[in-house]
């Protein structure tokens, strides 16, 4: 145990962040650093518990609990404690292939499920790992590694998130000889055009992208497969392959005026802004050369509308505001969290309690309060003589039971309000996987339209075809996308070779 009293002497400590007004002028990440002595502060408030839940990665009322990847977080924070920060990182890389990812963008189940979060605030699990992984890139410990010998067995895979490059990465690693096809211009996946700069820097996602290449990986970008390479070939060129495309396909709004203009999907918006940050010299033409991409949609001087929370809706926040929009609404459809947890929300479940990301605290700072309006929704988008949107009219919502015992939404009569929007963006989440190498492969799909493919064995229907992350469980976290990459990559492993290496 790092050290006995620890979680009574210090109290959780994370680093400053930019003050928002200064870091809506940037697309520069804003958490700034931690010296060495305040992580090991922090490191020593681990309990070191006997039955610590904060690696368990369990699913608890369909929300994790713990973390999914099963980070052996008190061996490491001991570790950073003891200042030993070289096998810190070995025993991280033991679980983790990216934790300059997680360490970015994961909403730390970890740190919902840690065992000191029952009386007092957590162990700071997700600033340690960042840490830890940042520490050994800067000390040159981190560096190719090729595999010691090779099996002569090929495997694609399409999609290059993050559950595609842990898939590679650990297939990669067992020997075999790894292709990774990306429809996009870069390598990355949402981690690329899903997640804003200031929130995971590009270059390290490069990074990590160039260090795979260096052992051994091939990325192949701007190659849709199903449309620029026939998905048929992939069972008459490779040993296996793995689809890891993600669940792409965006819930729409069909309510009137729909088809106005202005009114645009999240991902659109995110990945146009991205591809005009990496390439400005391009303007508003981003697509690449097989004619994927979105065009730059700028939100400046405009009434910003977001329709829906999540990280998706945070992230059109801050961006918008980067954009220096004029106002900026965020429409929430479910009632306003409890600040506490509930009794019926116990630990070590995911509290479900009102919490303030970045994007609403810099929209707090520059509009004097929170964006979100709570227990509302879309009734319809007017539009001006140009055919494009102006307004937008909500109405309030309650929840209530229908005949079969569901909880459904039911409009307020009498509390509609209009709001003036010249920009719309919807980030509702996700449908599903898009439909094309599934019915090019004739691949069975699951009731809500994934890749069906059991958890812990990811073969499809099709033999020597596997699938892993959101493409095959739906939407979910990055955490998870890894977790499954890793699965399938094992799986995959134990069919070329009849057993497996990987764990």
């Amino acid at each position: 145990m790092a050290k006995p009293t620890g979680f009574m002497e210090y109290p959780r400590e994370l680093p400053a962040d930019r003050a928002p007004q200064e870091r809506i002028q940037d697309w520069q990440e804003f958490h700034l650093e931690f010296p060495d002595e305040k992580l090991a502060t922090q490191a020593a408030r681990c309990m070191d518990c006997g039955i610590p839940f904060c690696h368990t990665g369990k699913l608890l009322n369909g929300m994790a609990s713990g973390c999914p990847i099963n980070n052996l977080i008190p061996e490491w924070n001991d570790l950073v404690y003891r200042g030993l920060w070289r096998q810190a990182l070995d025993r991280l890389l033991k679980t983790n292939n990216f934790p300059e990812f997680t360490g970015r963008v994961c909403p730390a189940p970890c740190e919902a499920s840690c065992t000191l979060g029952i009386n007092d605030p957590p162990v700071t699990i997700k600033n340690i790992e960042k840490a830890i992984i940042e520490k050994g890139f800067a000390e040159g410990w981190i560096v190719p590694e090729p595999p010691a010998f090779r099996t002569g067995k090929k495997v694609a895979i399409i999609g290059s998130g993050p559950a595609g490059l842990a898939c590679a990465d650990q297939l990669n690693k067992a020997g075999h000889w790894v292709t990774v096809f990306e429809r996009a211009d870069r390598i990355g996946g949402l981690l690329i055009y899903g997640i804003p700069n200031m929130k995971l820097d590009k270059e390290l996602v490069q990074r990590r992208v160039d260090l795979m290449t260096a052992e051994g990986v091939t990325f192949v970008a701007n190659t849709e497969v199903g449309k620029d390479y026939p998905a048929e070939k992939l069972l008459s060129e490779f040993d296996a392959a793995v689809l890891c495309g993600g669940a792409t396909k965006p819930r729409d709004l069909r309510v009137e005026g729909r088809s106005l203009k202005g009114i645009h999907f999240a991902m659109e918006f995110l990945h146009g802004n991205t591809q005009n940050f990496l390439h400005p010299q391009k303007g508003a033409n981003t697509q690449n050369e097989n004619g994927f991409g979105y065009p730059f949609i700028s939100a400046e001087g405009k009434d910003v509308i977001v329709i829906g929370g999540g990280d998706t809706g945070t992230d059109c926040v801050g961006t918008a505001l980067r954009h220096n929009c004029r106002s900026l609404t965020q429409l929430e459809i479910l009632s306003r969290p409890p600040d506490t947890r509930q009794a019926d929300n116990p630990w070590p479940e995911w509290p479900k309690m009102y919490t303030v990301d970045y994007g609403q605290e810099e929209a707090r700072a520059i509009y004097g309060s929170d964006p979100r309006i709570y227990s509302v929704t879309a009734k319809r988008f007017l539009g001006d003589e140009n055919g494009s949107v102006k307004e937008v009219e909500i109405v309030g919502v309650e929840w209530v039971k229908d005949e079969s015992g569901r909880i459904i939404p039911r409009e307020i009569l009498g509390t509609e309000q209009i709001r003036p929007a010249q920009l719309v963006l919807l980030a509702m989440g996700f449908l599903g996987p898009e439909d094309m190498i599934s019915q090019s492969l004739t691949i069975e799909r699951d009731p809500r339209s994934n890749i069906k493919a059991d958890y812990g064995k990811f073969a499809t229907s099709l033999p020597g075809v596997f699938s892993a992350g959101d493409m095959r469980r739906g939407q979910s976290l990055v955490v998870w996308a890894i977790n499954e990459g890793r699965g399938a990559a094992r799986e995959c492993d134990r069919y070329l070779m009849g057993e497996t290496v990987l764990p």
